[in-house]
């Protein structure tokens, strides 16, 4: 589904980004870890079409999207869950839903199926976005992602200032999201999170993948090792 070659990427005279290759399959939830600063932002921001690369090739459904505007990339079928949630805070919880179907791709995702997701949000639809807490504002911002009707959904630290039971209330709704045709990319730095979700693993650090495979087959000193820069004494 999304096969990226060569990505480059850099803010101005910064590097962020050096020769990433990545792929992403049909029903797949692929989970990438790393430090701060390893890249990993920088990498979905360049996929939805929010930063533009300098180099490599972004192939999603076997269309060249990497010259693309975010736009248009979202009505090409990849949605994205932001770090930080990014709310409109002068909208209601439903204006912020609604908000993210403007691409107008038909599909099963609508307020109905999202409010059956988190039923929640149901009971908050009149509210201010902004008041709700840290956990329910995650859901706003995953459900206007979905009102878009995504078959790749773009996750940016979903875990990012929540306690540990709500992170685990966000992560069980993933499969739920993967079952419904919808493969999923997440940026996570809680590794036992991140193998608990995924079925592959990308480690990034200093801008480059050091590790990639299925949770299963990676041992705990093969991902310090990837994640840390840690070489065997």
């Amino acid at each position: 589904m999304l096969r990226v070659r060569n990505l480059v990427a850099r803010y101005g005279d910064f590097q962020a980004l050096f020769g990433v290759d990545f792929d992403a399959a049909k029903g797949q939830i692929v989970a990438l870890i790393g430090a701060n600063g390893a890249g990993k932002s920088t990498f979905l921001r360049s996929i939805a079409g929010l930063m533009p690369s300098k180099g490599g090739e972004i192939r999603f459904q076997n269309e060249d999207i990497g010259a693309l505007a975010a736009d248009e990339v979202v009505r090409r079928g990849v949605s994205m869950v932001p770090e930080g949630r990014r709310l409109f805070r002068s909208l209601t919880v439903e204006e912020n839903l609604r908000a993210g179907a403007f691409a107008g791709r038909a599909g099963r995702w609508r307020l109905e199926t999202v409010f059956a997701l988190f039923p929640v949000l149901r009971e908050r639809r009149a509210n201010p976005a902004t008041a709700l807490s840290g956990g329910q504002q995650q859901m706003v911002a995953i459900g206007r992602a979905l009102m878009s009707n995504p078959d790749l959904l773009l996750c940016d630290e979903l875990s990012l200032g929540l306690s540990p039971a709500v992170v685990k209330d966000i992560y069980a709704v993933l499969p739920k999201i993967r079952d419904e045709g919808v493969s999923i990319v997440v940026v996570e730095q809680d590794i036992d999170m991140a193998l608990k979700a995924a079925d592959e693993i990308y480690c990034f650090m200093h801008g480059r993948v050091t590790l990639r495979g299925a949770p299963r087959d990676l041992g705990r000193e093969a991902i310090s090792a990837a994640y840390f820069g840690l070489e065997d004494r």
